[in-house]
């Protein structure tokens, strides 16, 4: 199975800590974030892991240079100095034919612990080029943005989330490469306006996952993390 990690942002909510390196590979209960997501990765049955980067991406190309992968194929689509936005990386990686037929998407500051083969399951038998997973948030860990009834996502919008809106786009995506002949966005452009487009077109399944995620995107999040992978760092060596 492939991911495509996307870690080409500029990390800005979490200055000055990412001043220097790019957010995956901030320290987190003593190992940098992208070792944690890389194994929990492969632990999910994920063998070639594709990663989107740019600002400050040559930082994690030199950290996997130098740390042994646990996955099959590891490889880099760079942005370089023009940045796309997360579904602009996407089409660049598709354009650069390291896309398989269908993948997993998720962010290089995400942890989700769901599990990749039912969420796999269900895209196929959905048959949509698109799929999204969902979590019942109700604004707890963060703002929701996701209109969700009886397995069907009915509306979703991050820029202007509405009453109706209880769940949110937990991080983990699933796309075909017919996603990108249906919807044509002229770069930059958010992986959210490719999900919209989909949606729109009745292309975009749903999986509701009952697990809460962790993010290292803001400092908040950055300590529950931590302590999550401690907890579960400690219950692995009792």
């Amino acid at each position: 199975m492939q991911c495509v990690i996307l870690a080409g942002g500029l990390g800005t909510r979490m200055r000055p800590l990412t001043d220097a390196r790019p957010k995956t590979l901030l320290p987190v209960a003593g190992r940098p974030f992208a070792w944690h997501q890389m194994r929990w990765l492969a632990a999910q049955g994920i063998d070639d892991v594709v990663y989107c980067i740019a600002h400050q991406g040559e930082q994690i190309r030199q950290y996997w240079a130098t740390e042994p992968a646990p996955v099959r194929s590891l490889r880099y689509v760079d942005e370089g100095a023009e940045l796309r936005g997360t579904g602009g990386a996407l089409r660049l990686a598709l354009d650069e034919r390291v896309l398989g037929e269908s993948f997993f998407v998720l962010y290089g500051d995400s942890y989700l612990e769901c599990d990749f083969r039912a969420v796999q399951a269900a895209f196929r038998a959905a048959a949509k080029a698109g799929l999204m997973t969902v979590f019942g948030n109700d604004g707890r860990w963060d703002g929701s943005n996701v209109e969700f009834a009886e397995g069907r996502i009915l509306a979703h919008d991050k820029a202007a989330p509405s009453p109706r809106m209880r769940h949110i786009d937990y991080g983990l995506g699933v796309l075909h490469r017919r996603a990108f002949a249906l919807v044509r966005e002229s770069a930059p452009y958010d992986l959210a306006r490719l999900y919209q487009r989909l949606l729109a077109l009745d292309e975009l399944a749903a999986f509701e996952v009952v697990a809460r995620f962790y993010e290292i995107g803001s400092l908040e999040g950055l300590e529950e993390t931590r302590r999550h992978l401690a907890a579960l760092r400690e219950a692995r060596r009792s």
